[in-house]
């Protein structure tokens, strides 16, 4: 293999993680805004039904990600890896900037929902192919005994796409209107859609970048010995040797590392958010100050991973995570919990508005009452319900709609149990790349990684939001009940990993 100077693979990994970043920011944009796409793309009768309805949009994008994974993982190893990913970024950018213009459910009805769909499985095939070729194409630059650590600055950004998504949200929130409560009525009725808009910004600029990027050296090797793979898929799962390796990297692996990532990450916002019922913008920046301070220990992991082999970390996480989100899930659940604290009556605050709808005297009218709590919990319960013309009697069972403003010391400690659990991230997914590169051969690598990868990490991490949101739907009586799901996976992939995946694969087997 011809060496890459480091100089030389600073620009690999720049240019490769500058459209990875991107894709994963467009990718994740969508689930940060679940709440708000929840009320502008489905009925809005029955908010919890139309909350699940977004949590399976977002999750079908994941469903699909193993489909993108062959079709372009194939692509990718028959003309190569730069012109692949390039191809998913140009589509990725796309549906996204696409989803920003799609009309509300009040204009165009079910066919709303339908086009954001169409939308979200088109973005899950691009990322099925993208994760692939950007870490196949960093591997191939990198010098075997530093693979771990190149290829974990890939690893960063997945997090700091959702980082991202989160900034650029806020952001937007902020600047639409100085009075906070107008900014966040625009925001809701058509400030979201910014976020998706801006996207085809920051995919132009990562085009640019791409386009003036060269082949690996490895696959560029074998096109030249005439070695270039004539059937990918054929090889990669027709071959009972590879196919079993692929089966080992999905249940040893990318399987557990996929539910700690989303339980880490997006089901710890949403629980946060929809079962803490902390207030919108808090829940938003508490992860963002544990992304930022848990993001340095993707490298440090896939770093340390070359000295000490990928398996025993990427394993340490799982075990971690089975043992111990059920505490870490309660004591977010304690700290925003008002039951447990003194309810301070003389700073109650009552505020009624009333709005006329539609021709008729209808009156929706809305009611907040503010609570205080004595370790400076802020309880806010909103009412909203429609009147008949008496003003006497309502229509439909009111919408009620509990924020809580936690308090400065609760608020670090959730900060505290996030980062916690975005360290078992970043133990099961530093690695991940060096780890799946190294079992497969340049001339498959980039059809055989993708697909554990994207089936582990999409398809099992992937519906982790949207099965433990509606296992706390279906079972109200145990608010911690949506973790059995990500408990199972993550135990059993700690079982199989254990027992079947061999610690010391020789990075140079497969050059």
């Amino acid at each position: 293999m011809n060496q890459t100077s480091p100089q030389g693979i600073r620009k690999v990994i720049l240019a490769s993680s500058a459209g990875t970043l991107i894709e994963w920011y467009d990718f994740y944009i969508f689930g940060s805004l679940a709440t708000v796409i929840a009320s502008q793309f489905f009925p809005k009768t029955n908010p919890t039904a139309a909350l699940l309805s977004t949590l399976a949009t977002f999750a079908a994008g994941f469903i699909v990600r193993p489909f993108g994974a062959l079709v372009f993982g194939r692509l990718g190893d028959l003309i190569g890896r730069k012109y692949t990913f390039l191809l998913t970024l140009i589509i990725m950018g796309g549906s996204t900037f696409a989803i920003g213009l799609v009309p509300g459910y009040n204009k165009i009805g079910f066919a709303a929902p339908l086009i954001v769909l169409l939308l979200r499985l088109l973005q899950g095939l691009a990322l099925g192919g993208e994760y692939g070729g950007a870490a196949t194409y960093v591997a191939e630059h990198s010098p075997a005994h530093k693979r771990g650590f190149y290829t974990s600055w890939i690893q960063t950004t997945a997090t700091l796409g959702l980082f991202l998504s989160l900034g650029v949200i806020l952001v937007t929130r902020h600047s639409l209107d100085a009075d906070p409560s107008a900014s966040i009525l625009k925001f809701n009725d058509w400030g979201w859609r910014i976020p998706f808009l801006v996207s085809i910004l920051l995919v132009a600029v990562s085009v640019y970048i791409r386009l003036r990027m060269k082949e690996s050296p490895l696959f560029t090797k074998i096109k030249s010995e005439g070695t270039v793979s004539k059937n990918p898929l054929k090889e990669s799962f027709g071959h009972k040797v590879n196919l079993k390796m692929v089966l080992l990297a999905l249940f040893g692996a990318t399987m557990g590392q996929g539910v700690v990532w989303y339980t880490g990450q997006f089901y710890a916002q949403s629980f946060i958010e929809n079962t803490c019922h902390v207030d919108f913008e808090q829940s938003r920046t508490i992860l963002i100050w544990a992304i930022l301070f848990a993001t340095p220990f993707f490298v440090v992991f896939g770093g340390w991973s070359d000295r000490v082999g990928r398996k025993w970390i990427m394993m340490a996480g799982m075990l971690l995570a089975v043992v111990t989100y059920r505490p870490l899930f309660g004591r977010l659940l304690a700290i925003s919990d008002e039951k447990t604290k003194t309810e301070l009556s003389d700073k109650k605050e009552i505020k009624t508005t009333r709005k006329i709808i539609g021709e008729n005297p209808d009156t929706l009218r809305t009611t907040a009452v503010k609570q205080f709590y004595d370790d400076g919990l802020i309880m806010i319960n909103t009412t909203t319900d429609t009147l008949y013309a008496g003003h006497t009697k309502s229509t439909i069972k009111p919408d009620v709609k509990v924020s809580k403003n936690i308090s400065s010391g609760g608020y670090w400690q959730m900060v505290l149990i996030v980062f916690v659990m975005i360290i078992y991230v970043t133990m099961v997914y530093g690695p991940i790349a060096a780890f799946l590169v190294e079992l497969f051969p340049t001339r498959i690598r980039y059809t055989s990684m993708s697909l554990p990868y994207h089936i582990g990490n999409g398809v099992f991490g992937g519906l982790t939001p949207f099965i433990a949101t509606l296992l706390t739907t279906i079972y109200t009586g145990d608010k911690l009940v949506g973790l059995y799901y990500p408990l199972l996976i993550a135990g059993l992939c700690l079982i199989i990993g254990a027992i079947y995946v061999n610690n010391k694969i020789d990075p140079n087997v497969n050059d």
